[in-house]
């Protein structure tokens, strides 16, 4: 079997590897062990977040017969809708919320907060819980908060601004529905898909502390300069907020968190020290090369082809990554981050003369990468050949952010279809020694 066939076989298993670690089903059924349901009376399910079914189905298999205190609750994207026994499914939109996911908060804060003191509330939780369960303030509306969001995204605010505002005009945010759930036990399965694995970003932290105040939100809606254009009853919410006659969210230390725990059973560095070791049992020396991959992708391309030219290889290496780059869009073509980091490492590779055998793959976690239906790109030392061959140029598409068009010509789209999990991206690159 020719070597470049093997190493683009064993990228191929890697990243799998990598993605099976994040499967949200197994990654429930790996964590929630029997002891920590034990003790309770009764045990309330509730689960959000667009891994919400798949999570709850596993919870569902293995809380015995009896204990479930009443249906479960589970709450999730419209496409990700499926039937589980004894729970009861609620689509909601994403990433703009809407009135059914509103619904679906108030369900769930009801729940919580008739939770006994001698009861657990398992609460699981993916990425995209923030839009999925909105439960805006008492005095504000939905589209209220949704206005004054729409006003941050357009402002160029980072996320964890704009995580500070919202939960500061939220019920369940920012530690508000481990709040509502106190004296009751509440214990979290989360599945992040933020890189650093900071708990208070993920769905914007409703079960862990918010050390954030009104007062920080409020100078960031004036650092922004989009203070006086937010709604008026936002403006007042946050101004008593800050004057004290409404509550802070919940600090570090505080009562309401006395009977909360959690567990991270699934994130971008679980899924990287999986491959790790997948390469390892493949025979290959392994190096880490980066744990948080961030960056426009096609300079960070780059770099790595500067760094593998660099590496002695007396042996088979495998540099592995996750991350998160961007792409700046400059032309109309077609492709993704990944698929762009691909084209990108091909070009780079050619131009460099990276010697030996080598296949690089890079690919989204969730199987989607950009507008396209293709997960990433993986691509070797006979790309550019291929694509020349084809009557392509590969710097031109690179150029026009046509990455899909490159590598569907040369047969190097990675193609999974949809994983029903995401944990960010992944970055696999295998070299053997020139023969």
């Amino acid at each position: 079997m020719h070597p470049i066939f093997i190493l683009r076989q064993h990228s191929l298993d890697i990243f799998q590897a990598g993605i099976e670690a994040a499967d949200p089903y197994q990654a429930v059924k790996r964590y929630l062990a029997p002891e920590l349901l034990d003790g309770y009376s009764k045990i309330h399910l509730i689960s959000f977040g667009k891994a919400a079914c798949a999570m709850a189905k596993a919870a569902q298999e293995i809380i015995p017969e009896g204990m479930m205190a009443g249906r479960g609750i589970a709450v999730t994207n419209y496409e990700n809708v499926t039937n589980i026994n004894n729970v009861d499914v609620i689509g909601a939109s994403h990433p703009l919320p809407d009135a059914s996911g509103l619904k679906a908060a108030q369900v769930i804060a009801d729940c919580a907060r008739n939770a006994k003191e001698d009861e657990l509330l398992l609460v699981l939780v993916s990425g995209g819980g923030s839009a999925l369960i909105p439960c805006p303030a008492d005095q504000i509306t939905l589209q209220e908060k949704i206005a004054t969001t729409d006003l941050l995204l357009a402002s160029g605010a980072t996320i964890n601004q704009i995580n500070c505002v919202r939960k500061h005009l939220s019920q369940l945010k920012g530690g508000g529905l481990a709040r509502m759930a106190a004296p009751a036990h509440l214990h979290a399965l989360i599945l992040s898909d933020v890189l650093g694995d900071d708990l208070s970003a993920i769905a914007s932290g409703p079960t862990v502390a918010d050390d954030t105040t009104y007062a920080n939100a409020i100078e960031i809606l004036k650092a922004k300069d989009i203070w006086e254009l937010i709604p008026p009853n936002v403006q007042k919410h946050l101004e008593l907020g800050k004057s004290g006659a409404i509550a802070e969210t919940p600090k570090s230390g505080d009562e309401v968190f006395k009977n909360t725990g959690y567990t991270l059973i699934g994130s971008n560095a679980i899924s990287v020290e999986t491959m790790l070791q997948t390469a390892q049992n493949l025979g290959y020396e392994t190096k880490l090369y980066s744990d948080n991959l961030c960056g426009e992708a096609r300079n960070e391309a780059e770099k790595l082809a500067t760094y593998a030219k660099q590496l002695t290889v007396n042996h088979s290496i495998a540099l592995l990554a996750g991350g998160e780059t961007t792409v700046t869009l400059k032309g109309n073509g077609r492709g993704g981050r990944n698929q762009e980091m691909a084209l990108a490492f091909a070009i780079a590779a050619e131009q460099q003369g990276l010697t030996g055998n080598w296949a690089f793959l890079s690919g989204g976690t969730d199987g989607r990468d950009g507008p396209t239906d293709a997960a990433g790109g993986i691509v070797d030392r006979d790309t550019i050949k291929r694509m020349t061959q084809a009557g392509v140029n590969p710097p031109e598409l690179l150029e026009n952010n046509d990455s899909y068009t490159a590598l569907k010509t040369s047969d190097d789209l990675v193609n999974t279809g949809a994983t029903g999990t995401n944990v960010a991206d992944l970055q696999i690159l295998l070299i053997q020694p020139a023969p």
